[in-house]
């Protein structure tokens, strides 16, 4: 009981809650939204467990980009599973309860651990209303549905605050982070854990990226940036390496970072842009407004100092729903095949703005004379937001050679199209949402070993309230 009241308390205050005073007013709406249910038309269906040809600007219909790997894609059935693992108890004042943020593979981490084949570590972010970071250790998977069958990561380092200070989740509205380790090469001369923290609510220039060093304890934190130019609704929530040569392509960008935010605040799929902040100072300043940075997707139209993204169902994914949530991501390679990877909660039939239990609160319910608003729900329906009849937890495939034509202006950033879906509900220990534990996602981040091509997934809330990582083999 104490520990639903904790979250009852907390999402009483985090979750955008209107309130009947004189009049109603109403919360996380875009400025362009358009009222009323939605429902995807057949040409928009998301693809299952399959691949389709090229899109348009795919190297079937040009040149690589110089200086890349081969575009030969990587298909869903090159992806083998391997099992899953549990997450160990708390540390350091934090656990890995309601986690699922930033997730990224550090191939030095624990040395001294077993040799069963899967070596290094994983740096994640635990806890959501704590979002401190912890290292630990990859065991070997095991195929069971049995969560006692699985093995169990030890703590290698402690959960600590990555920013050291920098940035208080406790001071905003559902935090959100990002987490990718990038080795030493060129003007970053030592290995790095690079970070982006964002929030439901933000402002145009809301500072969020930063990074530090690998020792948790003493993380020597810089930052916090803003991607000049671009709202905080594109860019400050998965996060992950642009693995050589695709980063050569991009003139030495090597890190990729976006966000796709419920509702088209972010346009309509998820956003993705190529970075590169020691072109901008060695550290750039806390507070800099970083230039070296290349849209790769972008799902509409970001006009100058606008917070929310212009967008129209022309510059829409194919499937969109306004309560899609893509949590993860990663640049996935295999000997000359590659990938661009988003890893998220999907949208099922019908969408509708209002309530989990169906009842749809028209956005301009308030504005009208008498106001026309519906009762609000009782609980756990009481949440308003984007909603959905049903969700699928999904890996969705990009062409990498599509993304690197939208940095060098040659193709529309809304024009990139996943070629492939591969639905991982069958996976998952419980493929479900859960109002009454406040389970909106299934999945949450990913991290990438390239040298093996190992993908770690996280299953949110699925071992009571700790996730569970599941990990793929991408074949050489």
């Amino acid at each position: 009981m104490i520990h639903q009241t904790k979250f009852w308390v907390r999402t009483m205050l985090l979750v955008c809650v209107c309130v009947v005073i004189a009049g109603l007013s109403a919360c996380n709406l875009p400025a362009s939204a358009a009222a009323g249910p939605q429902q995807a038309t057949p040409a928009q269906a998301p693809l299952q467990e399959q691949s389709a040809p090229p899109a348009s600007g795919s190297p079937a219909e040009a040149e690589p980009p110089p200086q890349a790997v081969s575009a030969d894609l990587i298909q869903p059935e090159d992806l083998e599973y391997l099992g899953a693992f549990r997450l160990p108890e708390g540390s350091g004042g934090s656990n890995w309860e309601y986690s699922g943020h930033g997730l990224t593979y550090y191939p030095q981490g624990d040395p001294n651990g077993a040799d069963d084949g899967f070596p290094g570590s994983l740096f994640g972010f635990g806890h959501d209303q704590h979002l401190l970071v912890s290292e630990i250790s990859i065991p070997a998977p095991v195929l069971s549905k049995n969560l006692d069958d699985l093995n169990t990561a030890e703590t290698l380092q402690p959960f600590q605050d990555i920013s050291g200070g920098l940035f208080d989740p406790q001071s905003v509205d559902i935090p959100r982070g990002g987490l990718a380790y990038l080795p030493p090469a060129g003007e970053q001369d030592s290995p790095r854990l690079h970070f982006a923290f964002g929030w439901h609510f933000q402002e145009f220039g809301d500072a969020s990226h930063g990074w530090s060093a690998l020792d948790l304890a003493n993380p020597q934190a810089a930052g916090l940036w803003v991607f000049d130019g671009y709202t905080p609704y594109v860019t400050n929530d998965y996060l992950f390496e642009i693995p050589d040569p695709w980063a050569a392509a991009l003139d030495g960008y090597r890190l990729a970072s976006g966000r796709a935010r419920e509702g088209p605040w972010s346009g309509r799929g998820p956003a993705l842009f190529a970075y590169a902040p020691w072109q901008d100072g060695n550290p750039p300043a806390g507070g800099a407004s970083l230039a070296a940075v290349k849209p790769l997707l972008l799902y509409g139209v970001q006009e100058p100092g606008n917070v929310e993204i212009v967008s129209d169902e022309s510059q829409a994914v194919n499937g969109y729903g306004d309560s899609d949530h893509w949590w993860g991501g990663a640049w996935l390679t295999a000997g000359e095949k590659a990938a661009v990877v988003f890893v998220g909660t999907k949208a099922m039939g019908e969408s509708w703005y209002g309530f989990a239990n169906g009842v749809v609160w028209p956005y301009d319910c308030a504005e009208q004379d008498p106001p026309t608003c519906p009762e609000v729900p009782e609980w756990p329906y009481d949440n308003r937001g984007y909603w959905a009849e049903g969700y699928q937890a999904q890996i969705i495939f990009y062409n990498p050679a599509d993304l690197v034509a939208v940095a060098r202006g040659e193709m529309e950033s809304w024009k990139p199209q996943p070629y492939a879906t591969l639905v991982l509900d069958d996976y998952l220990f419980d493929p479900n949402i859960h109002l009454e534990d406040y389970k909106r996602d299934l999945v949450g981040a990913a991290a990438f070993d390239r040298e093996r091509g190992y993908l770690y997934v996280v299953e949110r809330l699925a071992d009571e309230y700790k996730s569970v990582i599941h990990v793929f083999r991408v074949r050489p």
